[in-house]
């Protein structure tokens, strides 16, 4: 019993695509297997290091902005009119600190403000505020 009855006369018009994929597929398999050992890469004799290198902590200063609007430089008491003076000098440094500004939950808004307001004259670049995380006691 024959599916296909052609006669042969009759020409068959499907391609017949196995012989097509098998090439194709020894074709991948060699560029794949080729590929990476056709690695151009320039050789270049690099000096060695004297030492290693230094891993420089930034500094951090903790601006702690109490409920009754005391400030402390870390954990040291001070005015405001001596908090301009202390952030312009920070400001000034060649590697500027960064700022944390620690404000109690039930201070003013303003207070923080006037702080972020005397950083931001001084021309400090570095602002933090430092929050505990939500699950904290």
């Amino acid at each position: 019993m024959s599916f296909n009855s052609y006669d042969d006369q009759q020409e068959i018009s499907e391609i017949n695509m196995t012989p097509l994929v098998d090439v194709m597929l020894v074709l991948l398999i060699i560029f794949i297997i080729t590929v990476p050992v056709i690695t151009h890469s320039v050789k270049v004799d690099l000096p060695q290091a004297s030492q290693q290198p230094t891993e420089v902590k930034p500094d951090v200063v903790t601006l702690t902005v109490q409920r009754d609007g005391a400030l402390m430089w870390n954990e040291e008491e001070l005015s405001f009119d001596n908090l301009e003076l202390r952030l312009q000098t920070v400001a000034q440094q060649d590697k500027q600190p960064e700022l944390r500004i620690q404000g109690d939950k039930a201070v003013e808004y303003e207070k923080v403000v006037q702080v972020m307001a005397a950083a931001q004259r001084a021309g400090v670049e570095k602002l933090g505020f430092v929050t505990e995380p939500a699950n904290a006691p």
